[in-house]
């Protein structure tokens, strides 16, 4: 039943969508500003020789009052997968309403929040959940409800956030190809606050500019967004069920421009029931421009990641260094390219290393192609879990 309400939910996502699509000179006629796109991927695993396919569609509403004091912002996703049934979603990325005022902006609704200045990993953006049913890298997030207060000023930008109810995480099943071989018993997931998902979260952030600095100091207070996955033993088979406990943790995000350099920091310390924390992320992009005297430019990047909790750290990056290239063609079909691995200082059979690449094909199409590896002998090491999930992803959508 389950799958089929989701595989509803996700239908009803695309049919809107397509309604907006053939509505759209009736929207802007409205003053409705709309864009989004539909799209089928196909993904191959190298290891296991298997296939999965998908269609997914994004909508975006925009509007403006005439005095541009208040707007309206509305994002929907769906996603129908083929193979895995938790991947068959929709969304609402974000339905908010904004009110601009002088120095202050409030806005009330589901948003997407970013922070952090780091490519390998965004270790202070708390404010979203993942929705790891996306992609295995973290970076696409579910919309979180939110009443968020801004005071703009010469001096910097104080961020207040008030967060209402909390969103779990999303994880594939356990025998999908991205899976990690267990179910994740998502619908009785544990809390440590009596009121679950309802427990009152905080965050407030500070961010200004200082001649070449960039920094934030931000806090947040609340139930963790990433869970622990706590062993459950049933009589048939062993499987996992999420613990989300409540912390409190405070960030550092600081970049520096000097030129073609951009020297990069993330760091947080989280204090929690069962172990307080540190862990920081630090490296530098260099950017040449006009590679060999085109219109093309190269950064090199460099990262180093720390964890104090070390081989007891629920993530894979306690001592690694990332090392990556991004290209830029600068055509006009946009054609980039970014390719990185990530490697554990300590141990030489554990790695994970990816390419991303796209181009445009005429006004409104665009492919995308993904790769993963990943690498590891150690059965302590997450990435061990998805040795055998290399893959490739070949993506093309229509843009509207």
């Amino acid at each position: 039943m389950r799958t089929i309400l989701s595989f509803m939910h996700a239908m009803l996502g695309v049919t809107l969508i397509a309604i907006c699509t053939f509505t759209q000179e009736s929207l802007y006629a409205e003053g409705i500003e709309t864009k989004g796109y539909v799209g089928v991927d196909a993904r191959y695993f190298t290891e296991e020789s298997e296939s999965q396919f998908s269609f997914s569609s994004e909508l975006e509403l925009y509007w403006q009052s005439e005095n541009s004091n208040n707007a309206l912002n509305a994002t929907f996703f769906s996603r129908v997968d083929d193979t895995d049934d938790e991947r068959t979603h929709s969304d609402i990325r974000e339905l908010n309403w904004l009110h601009f005022q002088d120095r202050w902006e409030l806005r009330l609704g589901i948003a997407k929040v970013f922070w952090g200045v780091t490519e390998s990993v965004h270790l202070v953006d708390i404010i979203n959940q993942t929705d790891s049913v996306e992609s295995p890298d973290g970076e696409e997030k579910l919309g979180q409800p939110m009443v968020q207060l801004s005071s703009i000023n010469s001096w910097g930008v104080i961020d207040a956030f008030v967060l209402p109810y909390f969103r779990e995480r999303t994880f594939s099943d356990g025998n999908a190809p991205l899976g990690i071989g267990f179910n994740i018993n998502t619908d009785d997931a544990l809390y440590e606050s009596d009121e679950e998902e309802e427990h009152l979260d905080f965050a407030l952030r500070y961010s200004h500019t200082f001649d070449i600095w960039d920094v934030a100091l931000s806090h947040f207070s609340g139930t963790a967004r990433e869970p622990l996955l706590i062993p459950t033993l049933d009589v048939s088979e062993v499987s996992f069920t999420p613990f989300y406990p409540l912390i409190d943790q405070t960030g550092l995000e600081l970049q520096a421009t000097l030129d073609a350099w951009l020297i990069k920091l993330e760091a947080i310390y989280q204090d929690n029931e069962s172990e307080d924390f540190s862990a920081s992320v630090a490296g530098f992009e260099y950017t040449h421009y006009g590679v060999i005297g085109s219109s093309a430019d190269l950064g090199l990047l460099a990262e180093f990641h720390y964890d104090s909790r070390q081989s007891r750290a629920t993530t894979p990056l306690q001592n690694d260094i990332f090392l990556g290239a991004r290209l830029s063609l600068n055509d006009v079909q946009d054609t980039t390219l970014l390719a990185g691995v990530i490697q554990d200082t300590k141990s030489s059979n554990s790695m994970l290393a990816f390419v991303e690449a796209s181009r445009r094909f005429g006004e409104s199409w665009v492919l995308t192609l993904d790769a993963r590896l990943f690498q590891s002998e150690n059965t302590d090491d997450p990435i061990f879990l998805l040795n055998n999930s290399d893959h490739v992803t070949l993506d093309i959508s229509y843009y509207f």
